[in-house]
């Protein structure tokens, strides 16, 4: 099975229908190539591209210009964070169809659970960034 959790404890040697508790508070943040952008990964899955994660945004943290190159969805647990198209808080829910382009920002910093089908892809890279 490709689908896993990384840095999850007691994963190892379960069946393959087994279930698989996450205990989210043992997970590491690690550093995106984005400053100020942290993440948590509950489950990936390389050959399909499939991410669930935690992103933590320190405030005035940019996310540049990508498209979404299959739906992506958002939920946001604290803070808020805004694109060109509108702004969402705590509580709050954003989902992007495939295709879709746009940058995001926080001014206040957020905690969201995203949830993606195939990677995003960055634009600033083709751009030489």
């Amino acid at each position: 099975m490709s689908a896993h959790t990384p840095h999850a404890n007691g994963h190892e040697g379960l069946g393959p229908l087994a279930s698989r508790y996450v205990t989210v508070e043992e997970l590491p943040w690690q550093p995106t190539r984005f400053p100020g952008i942290d993440m948590k990964v509950l489950l990936k899955d390389e050959e399909s591209g499939l991410l669930t994660a935690l992103f933590r945004w320190a405030p005035g943290s940019k996310l540049p210009l990508h498209e979404h190159v299959e739906i992506e969805q958002s939920y946001v647990l604290e803070g808020s964070f805004r694109d060109e198209q509108g702004v969402c808080r705590a509580g709050d829910y954003v989902w992007r169809p495939a295709g879709s382009r746009h940058e995001a920002w926080s001014e206040e910093g957020c905690l969201l659970l995203a949830f993606f089908l195939k990677p995003n892809r960055f634009l600033d890279r083709e751009a030489g960034g």
